[in-house]
């Protein structure tokens, strides 16, 4: 029996047990498709968390108060409030002498506030900075300006919006934002109707970063922050820009001795700051996500192998049933080899099957979860290597073969005498 021969036979059989075939070739799609699907998915994790650093901006360096863990959570996430970063710290910091490959430093301060205009109005976050904010972190304007230097030490009473906060206040009415007044109040503040802040410019939309969403803000002087709105006199963070990546360690060592002597600290166990390295940061998220792509693509590897014994039980059933078929087609000629080969092929067939369908089906679900994450505003790459292709198609063919050999071995093995004489 030629080949061709052998795959019409193939067919045949696999189109007259319908059912079990669909059961097989069942169990190789979810594997495959799996395999597809959970690659294609570390991968849009990678990107999302990757992302962050062009939003946010690249060699970056945040002082903190604190000390805490430099790759562990921000004492905020604690409820603590830490009083010992002050404005003349980040002043002391833009010394280029003593921190020669800083090019811009930035303090900062964040609260939650509700901002009014005419009878609309939104609760938002607040940030409290300082005009060198835009050399810090990436974004572009939609309208008018950022606050300039001249506005925030004169303590202009200004703001600039997130995309977000101007949609739902100026949005309904049409109104520009840039030139209107919006009163700015936050519960710590005494004055029941907020503080009147005239809008200076509107930040184009920027979606999340390290799951918040960048557009749902507000940012002022950090004078105007920090005394009339949140009471306070001292920092929540400094961010420091480095003018290139190999400079960041000699930069973050810069700053450790800059703060150790302003703040009179002889030994490390009496830090009161911690320096966060935004790409250690993320080169641990990216190690994370991608030790937990790995596990679970062995987790659908797993359900390729549970496929594969399922074939092996079936394929063990047909040769029992096939005996007298077998024995027949043994008697009129037909040899060992075509025997092992017809059900080879039958294994292959359905496992083939089961893996094209298995990539077809892992690509669209990977599609449609790349369509649902943009549109909760994650930067979610649409991934899917051909790597991960290949590797989901042979594993689903290998293990067709390897779990048929048996059946076809002890098939190509049967006496046809005995095989004839089987009930």
């Amino acid at each position: 029996m030629n080949f061709l021969s052998t795959i019409k036979l193939v067919f045949r059989t696999l189109l007259a047990r319908k059912g079990r075939s669909f059961l097989t070739i069942l169990g190789i799609v979810i594997g495959v498709a799996g395999v597809i699907i959970i690659i294609a998915l570390g991968a849009g994790a990678q990107s999302l968390v990757l992302g962050q650093v062009t939003k946010l901006g690249s060699n970056l360096l945040y002082v903190e108060p604190w000390k805490g863990d430099p790759n562990g959570p921000p004492s905020q996430l604690f409820g603590l409030v830490i009083t010992t970063l002050t404005s003349e710290d980040a002043q002391a910091l833009r010394d280029t002498s003593r921190v020669p490959h800083a090019e811009a430093v930035n303090a900062s301060v964040i609260g939650s506030a509700t901002v009014a205009w005419g009878s609309e109005s939104v609760d938002t976050n607040f940030t409290g900075t300082d005009y060198n904010y835009p050399k810090i972190i990436n974004f572009t304007m939609r309208r008018g300006d950022f606050f300039s230097e001249s506005e925030e030490r004169g303590n202009a009473n200004v703001v600039v919006l997130g995309s977000v906060v101007a949609d739902e206040l100026f949005g309904p009415s049409g109104q520009d934002p840039v030139g209107q007044v919006v009163k700015v109040k936050s519960s710590s503040q005494k004055d029941p109707g907020g503080i009147p802040l005239r809008v200076v410019g509107v930040i184009n939309e920027r979606g999340s970063a390290f799951f918040q969403n960048q557009d749902d803000f507000i940012f002022m002087p950090l004078e105007i922050a920090q005394k009339q709105i949140l009471g306070i006199n001292y920092l929540q963070g400094i961010g420091i820009k480095v003018d290139r990546a190999e400079n960041v360690d000699q930069t973050s060592e810069d700053i450790s001795a800059l703060m150790k002597e302003r703040h009179h600290i002889l030994e490390e166990e009496d830090l009161d700051f911690t320096i966060r390295n935004q790409a250690e940061a993320i080169s641990i998220f990216s190690s994370i996500t991608s030790a937990l792509s790995l596990f679970l693509t062995a987790m659908a590897a797993i359900s390729l192998i549970v496929g594969g014994i399922g074939i092996l039980n079936i394929m063990m059933v047909t040769v029992a049933e096939r005996t007298r078929e077998i024995g027949l087609r043994k008697a009129v000629g037909a040899s060992n080899s075509a025997i092992r080969n017809q059900f080879l092929l039958e294994s292959g067939t359905l496992t083939l099957l089961g893996g094209v369908i298995g990539i077809i089906v892992g690509i669209i679900v990977s599609y449609l979860v790349s369509i649902l994450m943009k549109a909760l505003g994650y930067d979610w790459a649409f991934v899917v290597s051909v790597l991960s292709i290949i590797l989901a198609v042979g594993v689903s063919i290998l293990t067709g073969v390897v779990f048929g050999l048996y059946p076809a071995f002890k098939a190509s093995r049967l006496n046809p005498i005995e095989a004839l004489r089987y009930e």
